[in-house]
């Protein structure tokens, strides 16, 4: 009987196990499909929104509008590369948005492309009458496509580790029967081999752990503290639409950007002393707590020294106003090695500030939305065109600019330039 069972068993137990590794390989491309949502925020939502025109066009249907796939392939891996040929189709959207040059992502695979165009397709507006929270049916079916594949594998992963079981159980009463001595099992823990890839994985997964958090110090992506006073870049930047450089005038004539004085905010607030919009666009913390925005123009009138109720300024005896600096606490850190020039970027390389700083006018509270590292900047030097006609600051580069008309050059990147240079960034 035993001779019989034995054969069967350890068919079924191989059986499991070829079906389980099947099933594995097949649900792979589902596991290692592109993330297109990380991939938009990654690449595309400093400058794109899904829904509305931001620095560039709304992205949804972006697929339908374009001249075919290849074309947006190509637009997206080197958009200079198809104006400068004369596409028809890139030259008139290059003159649409103000000859403004989109940066090259070369590094882009067509899947990945792909991917963000179905994601920027799903997004629905927050106003559908659909529930927001629900993900679009092509994701949701490919969600629950990918739940069953894996709960398929674990049952199946466990059947095999019973038929596994049960069959060292049945050839132990078989070599009984037949008076065969058994030996027995080490338990896998106390396994040489086991032991033995216990240790190597460890090792690596420390040295991993070690490393990445040695590259990490001194980073801090996402950091968004608490202010003194809860200013709305959403307010001001994206629905009353205050440019930049009103507030941040030194953003394209200096080295720093500089945070504005009271002075600034008055010029403004001495007129709008309450918040009116609290019903259409209330102001919310990242904790979910319900703001004040009238409470909040009250505090800049204390730091200021105003008396709203006078409309004047308030003065001690000898005359001085009674203001008080904000306290403002600085998000966007670099170490003191670093030399970066805000009007290098913004005045000469015309990089637009949500390239950096993300969508800032999307911002209730701002935060570090690049990690400013140092291979963050160098790609962006790699593949960032410079706008090298008509730029006086690059009149001396006499070779580029016989390439460039010649034809023998489609652009020139900050790369090409010494962009990526040690001395250019460190003192």
């Amino acid at each position: 009987m035993s001779e019989f069972i034995k054969p069967m068993v350890r068919s079924i137990a191989q059986g499991m196990i070829a079906l389980v590794f099947t099933l594995f390989v097949f649900n792979l491309p589902a596991i290692a499909a592109p993330d297109g949502k990380a991939l938009f925020q990654s690449n595309c939502a400093s400058c794109h929104n899904p829904l509305k025109d931001a620095t560039g066009p709304a992205l949804k249907g972006v697929d339908a509008r374009v001249p075919s796939k290849e074309w947006l392939h190509k637009w997206i891996k080197n958009s200079a590369a198809l104006i400068s040929s004369g596409d028809k189709y890139a030259n008139d959207l290059y003159a649409k948005w103000n000859k403004t040059a989109m940066t090259a992502f070369p590094n882009l695979s067509d899947e990945e492309i792909d991917a963000i165009v179905t994601y920027v397709n799903s997004v629905e507006p927050p106003t559908a009458k659909k529930d927001d929270a629900a993900p679009a049916a092509g994701a949701e079916a490919s969600a629950g496509s990918n739940w069953i594949y894996s709960m398929v594998t674990l049952i199946l992963l466990a059947l095999a580790f019973i038929l596994w079981r049960v069959n060292s159980g049945l050839k132990r009463v078989a070599n009984e029967k037949d008076g065969v001595p058994n030996v027995k099992e080490i338990p896998f823990y106390r396994n040489k081999v086991v032991i033995a890839m216990t240790v190597i994985l460890a090792f690596i997964f420390a040295g991993y752990w070690i490393t990445n958090g040695a590259v990490e110090l001194g980073r801090q992506q996402n950091y968004m503290p608490e202010q003194p006073i809860f200013y709305s870049h959403k307010v001001h930047a994206g629905i009353n639409q205050v440019n930049c450089l009103y507030c941040h005038a030194g953003a394209e004539k200096s080295k720093h950007a500089m945070v504005p004085s009271t002075n600034v905010c008055m010029n403004c607030h001495k007129q709008i002393n309450e918040y009116t919009g609290a019903e259409e666009h209330p102001l919310v913390t990242a904790e979910g707590k319900t703001i004040d925005g009238t409470a909040e123009i009250q505090k800049l009138y204390k730091y200021a020294g105003w008396d709203p109720a006078k409309k004047e300024y308030i003065r001690d005896e000898n005359g001085n106003i009674k203001a008080t600096p904000i306290q403002w606490v600085k998000i966007h850190n670099l170490p003191d090695h670093v030399y970066f020039n805000h009007s290098q970027h913004v005045a000469v390389g015309k990089v637009q500030c949500q390239q950096c700083h993300g969508p800032v006018q999307e911002m209730d509270e701002v935060y570090q939305f690049s990690p400013l590292s140092m291979g963050w900047c160098i790609n962006c030097h790699r593949q960032t065109e410079v706008q090298f006609t008509n730029n006086n600051y690059y009149s001396i580069f006499e070779k580029y600019h016989n390439e460039l008309k010649s034809g023998k050059r489609t652009g020139v990147t900050v790369e090409d330039i010494g962009g990526i240079e040690c001395q250019k960034c460190h003192y």
